[in-house]
């Protein structure tokens, strides 16, 4: 993240018509802008298509979380509906026209963090089981520290090629057939996980490995049609969906939160995946 100019912002300055943050002014002349972050992207918006806002923008502006933002994290009915993510991000971007059903995953992520660090600070305190010796215990986490950066730059090293529409080629192995993929969405990412809900309340069998395929496959040997997608996923070998999911682990670009953790209990020294629970948005 980085931090954006705001000491001239604050005090009786006046903000530029261009600014797009709002002005407070109260009765007695008190002026007061909410400061703003840059914000890394990982995807350095070479993903987007032209037209979208971060076609080609290596950061995003959000500004610092307030007691509104807080609303909403405890609206219980953006909370059951599942949206409250969505609409936290919707209110901190300054750019209005970006929809957080639009951003890429990674991208996604990076903001959320970066959001988070501007509420409740850069400490984090979960708790976490020891790899080593599986006791569980209380950790304060450096969130500025533990943010990673996967830009995902060496495609060719990983078996894909990029298209001109920010899609990738994947070749698969033993079908010997040339699958395009995109990167999933916000929009992609709520889809799945309603299908698995409804699966869930259906008790259908789970399918969310196959449901992921249809999502992120574009085309297959060139073919867009759905039906002839569904027909690959269905019946695509093991060892070519283990090579597409791999294959797209490495390409995906991310924001991912990992911190070395030594353990009270055994001694242990190791890196972890910094676990997000409850505590990331509604600290105690």
């Amino acid at each position: 993240m980085s931090t954006r100019n705001n000491q001239d912002r604050l005090g009786g300055v006046n903000v530029q018509d261009s600014d797009p943050i709002p002005q407070n002014i109260n009765e007695a002349g008190l002026s007061f802008v909410t400061p703003t972050e840059f914000v890394e992207l990982p995807s350095r918006g070479r993903y987007y298509p032209e037209g979208h806002p971060l076609h080609g923008q290596d950061m995003v502006e959000i500004r610092y979380m307030t007691a509104k933002d807080e609303d909403i994290l405890t609206s219980k009915t953006l909370i059951k509906k599942g949206v409250v993510i969505d609409k936290l991000i919707q209110s901190v971007l300054v750019d209005k026209n970006i929809r957080p059903q639009d951003l890429l995953i990674g991208d996604k992520n990076s903001i959320l963090v970066a959001t988070r660090i501007t509420g409740y600070g850069a400490d984090y305190n979960s708790r976490i089981d020891c790899p080593a010796c599986g006791v569980n215990t209380e950790h304060v986490f450096d969130l500025k520290e533990s943010l990673k950066m996967e830009y995902a730059d060496n495609l060719e090293e990983h078996g894909a090629e990029l298209s001109n529409n920010g899609t990738f080629f994947i070749k698969l192995p033993l079908a010997e057939i040339t699958v395009e993929v995109k990167l999933l969405t916000g929009r992609d990412e709520t889809k799945l996980l309603s299908m698995a809900e409804r699966k869930k309340k259906l008790k259908l069998q789970e399918s969310s490995l196959t449901d992921q395929f249809r999502t992120l496959i574009v085309s297959v040997n060139g073919i867009d049609d759905p039906s002839t997608i569904n027909t690959v996923v269905e019946n695509l070998p093991a060892i070519d969906a283990k090579h597409l999911r791999d294959v797209y682990a490495e390409i995906t670009p991310n924001a991912n939160l990992t911190s070395m953790f030594e353990c009270d209990e055994c001694g242990n020294v190791e890196e972890v995946n910094v676990p997000i629970t409850v505590q990331f948005f509604w600290p105690k």
